[in-house]
């Protein structure tokens, strides 16, 4: 029989959480006229039931159905934030609070005279937003490219990236340096996203095979499913259990599981309830 390990902290993160919570108190509370600003997390099965109640995903925030909008975890541009403020209905703010951190912390960086880094992925829409915050001289670094720096400059991180990315990237912008005045370095790091790639890492080196569960479209479990192929176990990252074939876990005697931040303990379970009936 395999034995069956899932990680500590698998599953939602506080910010995740916290806006699904938001997005079902509202659904039972109102019922017509919910969207949220883009899917409220990036997990199409948690989508999928809050659409089944009635709140819907949308882009275009000048539909006239609109009654109430809430603003997904990863938080939304500035400049999108006080279109929507004018539209006179109500807006319901689910941001994820170590977002509006950051996005605070640009904000303040920019108007103090710093030259804002942010370290993340351009394309992610949590970065998108905090962007929006950091002025024009601001630039998101996701690689060795390094651009042209001021004297005064002020470095802040996406949520979701890991530490080790981060180091590496903020000693190449240090030594990228001649001549400054002042560089202030604030940690914007989720803590939940930290301490879950370091309980991910120490299962996936104790077992034969790993599970890596979460949405496809989710930059921090495809970061999971990249570190454990990093290590060198076998990995599969998958949305849900129907996903999962049998041939995966012949002569596999230890399976490790991990979820991302976005993924719901309902999916984990019926991964789980799977692998013990194959």
């Amino acid at each position: 029989m395999q034995k069956i390990v899932l990680v500590e902290g698998a599953g939602f993160c506080f910010g995740v959480k916290r806006a699904i919570d938001i997005a079902f108190d509202v659904a039972q509370k109102h019922k017509e006229g919910v969207f949220t600003l883009g899917p409220i997390i990036h997990n199409p099965q948690v989508v999928e039931k809050l659409k089944d109640l009635g709140v819907n995903p949308i882009e275009d925030i000048d539909n006239k159905n609109i009654k109430t909008l809430i603003i997904r975890a990863h938080g939304i541009p500035k400049e999108k934030f006080e279109k929507i403020k004018n539209l006179g209905i109500e807006i319901i703010d689910a941001t994820c609070p170590f977002v509006k951190k950051a996005q605070s912390i640009a904000e303040k960086l920019t108007s103090e005279g710093y030259q804002v880094l942010i370290i993340g992925d351009k394309e992610h829409p949590e970065v998108k937003g905090i962007f929006s915050y950091a002025g024009e001289k601001a630039s998101v670094i996701s690689s060795d490219e390094i651009p042209a720096l001021n004297k005064k400059i002020g470095i802040i991180e996406q949520t979701t990236q890991p530490m080790s990315k981060v180091k590496e990237i903020m000693n190449k912008i240090i030594n990228s340096l001649n001549e400054f005045e002042e560089i202030r370095i604030f940690n914007t790091l989720c803590n939940f996203t930290s301490k879950r790639l370091q309980a991910t890492e120490k299962v996936a080196k104790e077992v034969d095979l790993m599970i890596v569960v979460g949405g496809k479209n989710s930059a921090n479990t495809t970061q999971l499913a990249n570190l454990c192929k990093k290590i060198g176990v076998t990995t599969y990252h998958i949305e849900d259990a129907k996903e999962i074939d049998k041939s995966w876990i012949k002569s596999v005697k230890k399976i490790g599981i991990t979820a991302g931040a976005s993924t719901p303990q309902w999916i984990i379970d019926e991964v789980i309830e799977k692998l013990k009936c194959l």
